[in-house]
């Protein structure tokens, strides 16, 4: 675990370098999350991925700690996925897909708060997880959250999401689809390791994060595409309470691809499905992004769409311009409202009312999606598809969670147009 060990000794210089840096905030406590209190809004931010934080109800106390110099959680997941087609003739001249099922994640987090900081919040995150599709266990968001009143707000350092699209900023155990659309898994590595300053003021209400990344601790994973990136996201809300968030960003991104050899290929929002869209390597100097996001939440619903730009400096192969991005529907039969986190600008996961383990009927969330990828341009031609995708989300507590998913996508490639009719389940277990 050699990156490991490289994200901890990146904290370690940290930890040195607050050890002379004045103490003058005070702590900031979350807002109650018991059942009755919980908020809409979130103002806290801790190491961890976005998204993914404890449960409002403790499933078990035996994980928690609190010792002399620190706090310690530890937590974990577990998601297992079954996923069928059925295609038209077109469609299986393009790939011939077969059901399938597999343990698609297992991770391990340990998280905690740094208690020798008196008045500076310092929190860590260590995490591992078991990817499933290289068959090898990798360290994920793992290292230091700063608490920097100096600079209104937060300093992160380690490994952790770039910072790009709210979409992906966010835990895939929290998101309101089993996937990320097509365009962002296609352009958006999953982590990267670097400094991110987290930023919020309040009036206006204001909202940032900038990264700058590296990728000396992670050149052998597979999430690793690019050797160094500079990334920013700004978002507004000019709507923000309790019953409503009106969230518009935009997210910016420069970076440099590892080898300068790029290739965005993406799957069909199935994991277990071959690459339908792809370039195939081709040289770059460098890509340009930009991402438009709004999101609108009244109460129970969630209405979203993002939509990624990004252009490519290849000379050889004409400078090409990919683009992609989706619309998004979730509403919460049952009443519940995702609460939306005011310091990282992205919104948690749900939590049931009145969960089905203890007598009540669970969240019930129904959920409409449409995504668009187009990697077509100048001498590339990596196809393009689009997928409507209707699901609903059982949440029987806050540590069990079972995905029902219909879609129909259709590609254009191979100088064909496909259709392909996609059911998918998903089982969910964290703690």
């Amino acid at each position: 675990m050699k990156q490991v060990a490289g994200i901890g000794i990146l904290s370690c210089f940290a930890l040195a370098f607050l050890s002379g840096v004045p103490l003058v905030a005070q702590d900031q406590q979350a807002p109650p999350t018991v059942p009755g209190q919980t908020s809409n809004l979130d103002d806290s931010l801790e190491a961890g991925e976005a998204g993914g934080e404890e449960p409002a109800r403790k499933l078990v106390k035996w994980n928690e700690y609190d010792l002399k110099y620190f706090t310690l959680r530890i937590g974990g997941g577990f998601l297992y996925e079954y996923d069928a087609y059925a295609q038209d003739d077109e469609s299986k001249k393009q790939f011939v897909m077969h059901p399938d099922d597999k343990v698609r994640d297992m991770r391990i987090l340990l998280k905690g708060r740094l208690k020798f900081f008196k008045k500076r919040k310092v929190s860590y995150s260590l995490g591992v997880m078991y990817d499933a599709q290289n068959e090898e266990w990798v360290a994920r968001q793992s290292g230091l959250m700063i608490e920097m009143p100096e600079i209104w707000g937060h300093l992160w350092i380690g490994r952790t999401k770039e910072g790009f699209s709210l979409n992906k900023v966010m835990v895939g155990y929290g998101l309101w689809t089993m996937e990320r659309f097509t365009m962002s898994d296609a352009t958006i590595p999953i982590l990267a390791d670097g400094i991110k300053w987290f930023g919020h003021v309040k009036d206006p209400n204001f909202i940032w994060n900038l990264g700058i990344y590296k990728d000396w601790l992670s050149q052998n994973q597979a999430f690793s595409t690019y050797d160094h990136q500079v990334v920013g996201r700004f978002a507004w809300l000019p709507k923000l309470n309790e019953d409503t968030v009106l969230h518009i960003g935009m997210g910016a991104r420069y970076g440099v691809p590892k080898d300068h050899m790029l290739r965005d290929r993406s799957r069909p929002e199935s994991n277990v499905a071959p690459y339908f869209v792809d370039t195939g390597k081709f040289e770059a100097k460098d890509t340009r992004m930009l991402g438009p996001e709004i999101y609108y939440r009244p109460g129970s619903l969630l209405i979203g769409s993002e939509y990624f730009l990004q252009k490519v400096n290849a000379p050889a192969s004409g400078d090409p311009f990919f683009h992609g991005g989706d619309v998004s529907v979730s509403w919460l039969a049952t009443g519940e409202t995702r609460s939306y986190n005011t310091q990282g600008g992205y919104f948690n996961q749900v939590s049931p009312r009145r969960p089905a383990l203890t007598g009540g009927p669970g969240a019930w969330e129904i959920v409409g999606r449409f995504s668009y990828i187009d990697l077509d341009s100048a001498a590339l031609k990596g196809g393009k598809f689009w997928r409507v995708t209707p699901m609903v989300n059982w949440y029987l507590s806050d540590n069990v969670r079972l995905e029902m998913v219909y879609g129909f996508g259709s590609l254009n490639r191979f100088e064909r147009q496909g259709g392909t009719h996609f059911f998918q389940t998903r089982l969910q277990l964290q703690l």
